[in-house]
């Protein structure tokens, strides 16, 4: 019986270690992707980089894919964490959508001298098919999906004008992040941020004030004498 028990701590000890490992392989993993790309993620590169042998580090994954697609999730994750979770703990309607475009900028900011998986992973798997792009994408979506839902609710409580096209309102907030990546991380641009934020309230505003009013205006006549 005490056997027993003696081999479940042990079992127990063994993946929670497992377990550890791995994380610790995945924030390494995170790092170099960050800075090289998922292409430039190698069980080699991450095996120097973490003072394991490749056999351990393969033990964890089995493939560079599944590496690079472990990649993708714990990114996501950390996306949720900083920009999707606090700001779903703001004010339905426009504070959240304000809160998810405001997390979304810090994130990049603070990405400036790493890169963004979501931006940097499209450049590379644009156009390869396969399980990697298919996790990427499936990410992004979820993303937008989430920010649509905002988006739609800010309608619904009438903080954005009713005829207002979701579709439309996200494409333009996603346009300004790309844009903000370009200048702050290539071009390396002072006042991108700011004018990110410009930007932003400058587009809120024309979906959130009504239209202005058309004045008709009617030709003169000449009164009948």
């Amino acid at each position: 019986m005490n056997t027993s028990a003696n081999n479940r701590r042990s079992s127990s000890r063994t993946l929670h270690k497992g377990q550890q490992t791995r994380a610790a392989i995945l924030e390494a993993a995170l790092g170099l992707a960050s800075h090289m790309g998922l292409e430039g993620l190698s069980i080699g590169a991450l095996a120097e980089v973490t003072g394991m042998s490749k056999s351990g580090v393969f033990a964890h994954f089995g493939s560079r894919e599944e590496l690079q697609i472990s990649v993708i999730r714990e990114y996501h994750t950390k996306f949720e964490e900083e920009v999707f979770f606090p700001a779903i703990r703001e004010k339905l309607g426009l504070p959240r959508v304000t809160a998810l475009f405001e997390n979304w900028v810090k994130r990049v900011s603070v990405e400036i001298d790493s890169g963004c998986i979501y931006i940097s992973g499209a450049v590379e798997f644009d156009d390869r098919p396969g399980p990697v792009r298919d996790a990427l994408a499936s990410m992004v979506k979820a993303w937008q999906a989430a920010l649509a839902r905002a988006i739609l609710q800010a309608i619904d409580t009438g903080d954005l004008q009713p005829d207002t096209d979701p579709d439309q309102l996200l494409f333009e907030l996603h346009g300004l992040i790309l844009a903000l990546h370009y200048d702050a991380r290539f071009l390396r641009n002072p006042g991108a941020v700011e004018r990110a934020r410009r930007a932003f309230a400058r587009t809120i505003r024309d979906y959130a004030e009504p239209a202005p009013a058309t004045t008709v205006v009617r030709p003169f006549t000449r009164p009948t004498p």
